[in-house]
């Protein structure tokens, strides 16, 4: 019998798992939750090091399928990067990583969602992004794109807000877009965000079965029932083989989605250069034009400080300062008051 395989801190890959998922079966979340094991497994990432945080929604639930003996805080709805900001700050040796979706960033969290990365607060941010409302019956989110048909027949009108496009917009120093069926390069990607330091934004478009299963939709795959009452009965969720997709950089690929419709993916090509902002979001405008979602790095500075490198924030965790740490001498608080004198 061969000797149990672990990586480089000597632990299996068993040791970051996490519960059994209640998500829909074929979900797309449970493929990335697959492939964040993977990564911080070969990361070798400390299980008491890390941190997983999350907001509300079907992707905030993620991170109760991953790790199971890390550091974890499930908040409220689009405050998510409040905790990350708490957490990263209080003690610098975490490993912060924080698991959004497009309602829970692109629109009740947006606010703070740009905050976090204007501030550069050393996180991991993973975007699940599904263009719709999965925990209150499939309404669009703002992520959804113009002309999507919601299965009760409605058209969405209102331009989406992309996530890539704004973390680009300010000053995020990492950001990158994957498909949750691409594990050949969503992983990298993962060990690359994990491994950056700043705030590092990585779209994940994850399809779901259950609220987007109708010919119209451009980000999820579903099913064809001939009886329309059918799709309202919310006790039977079928099951589908989770959608897997290899293709190589500059490669355009049509992933065929089980109710009909086709999602257009484009690898970004070898020749460009993640360094160039402005390339990253000329690229953005001219995929969106060509309805195609741009996956892979668009952009990343390895050379911006973070928050608290900024901020000259102490490398010791708060929790572990003691009160002859924290409380000036005699001599300094006087100096204090002459200068406000």
């Amino acid at each position: 019998m061969s000797a149990l395989a672990v990586n480089r801190i000597g632990l299996a890959r068993e040791a970051y798992k996490g519960g059994p998922s209640t998500l829909c079966a074929g979900c797309g979340h449970n493929s990335i939750t697959n492939h964040i094991i993977k990564a911080l497994y070969d990361l070798g990432v400390e299980p008491h090091r890390l941190a997983k945080l999350s907001g509300i929604g079907c992707s905030s639930k993620t991170p109760a399928y991953f790790v199971e003996q890390a550091h974890g805080f499930n908040g409220l709805h689009g405050r998510m990067p409040a905790l990350a900001t708490g957490a990263g700050l209080a003690n610098r040796e975490l490993v912060v990583l924080g698991v959004s979706g497009d309602g829970d960033s692109a629109s009740i969290g947006l606010g703070q969602f740009m905050h976090l990365m204007r501030r550069n607060v050393d996180c991991t941010y993973i975007i699940e992004d599904n263009g719709t409302y999965g925990l209150t019956k499939g309404q669009f989110s703002a992520t959804a794109d113009v002309d999507s048909v919601h299965k009760k027949g409605a058209v969405n009108h209102y331009q989406p807000i992309d996530p890539c496009a704004v973390a680009l917009s300010v000053g995020s120093t990492f950001v990158a877009r994957s498909f949750s069926g691409d594990g050949k390069q969503l992983v990298p990607l993962l060990k690359a965000a994990v491994a950056h330091r700043g705030t590092a934004v990585l779209d994940i478009i994850s399809p779901c079965v259950t609220f987007n299963d109708h010919d119209g939709s451009t980000r999820s795959y579903s099913w064809v029932k001939d009886n329309d009452e059918g799709i309202h009965d919310l006790s039977f969720i079928p099951y589908f083989e989770e959608i897997r997709v290899e293709y190589e950089a500059g490669e355009v690929k049509e992933v065929d989605l089980y109710d009909g419709s086709t999602l257009v993916l484009r690898k970004l090509s070898e020749d460009h250069d993640p360094t160039d902002r402005l390339a990253a979001m000329r690229l953005l405008e001219e995929s969106r034009t060509r309805g195609q979602l741009l996956t892979g790095l668009l952009y990343v500075d390895e050379h911006a400080e973070d928050f608290a490198t900024r901020e000259r924030l102490a490398e010791q965790p708060l929790r572990d300062l003691g009160e002859a740490d924290l409380r000036p001498a005699r001599e300094q608080f006087a100096s204090l008051m002459r200068e406000l004198m």
